[in-house]
């Protein structure tokens, strides 16, 4: 039996071509905060939490897509200054409203 994580986090590291009609979140840096985020939950001792690139999460016109499990969050990101936030997430379960993708929609 495999293990149950306490949370997934996914981080969307879609790449596409340079002259694609889309964007996509590898080009706005989503692999290199994917690692942070990670180095950042094992620096805390976060156990039981898995943070993992994801292929495309068709919202990358948005920002950086993330989405946490088992909550089903979904978070649209800018960078590194997220990482606190993400953090407490996989700490705590506390959410970021402020970074959730299309609150309210």
């Amino acid at each position: 039996m495999g293990t149950k994580f306490r949370h997934h986090m996914f981080i969307c590291a879609h790449e596409r071509p340079v002259d694609a009609a889309r964007e996509c979140c590898a080009a706005k840096g989503s692999l290199e905060l994917m690692k942070a985020v990670k180095s950042a939950a094992k620096a805390e001792s976060i156990a039981n939490i898995r943070v993992q690139k994801s292929g495309c999460l068709s919202n990358c016109e948005n920002g950086i897509s993330c989405v946490v499990y088992p909550e089903g969050v979904w978070y649209t990101l800018t960078g590194e200054e997220n990482i606190p936030d993400l953090i407490e997430h996989l700490r705590s379960g506390k959410v970021a409203t402020h970074l959730l993708m299309n609150p309210g929609a």
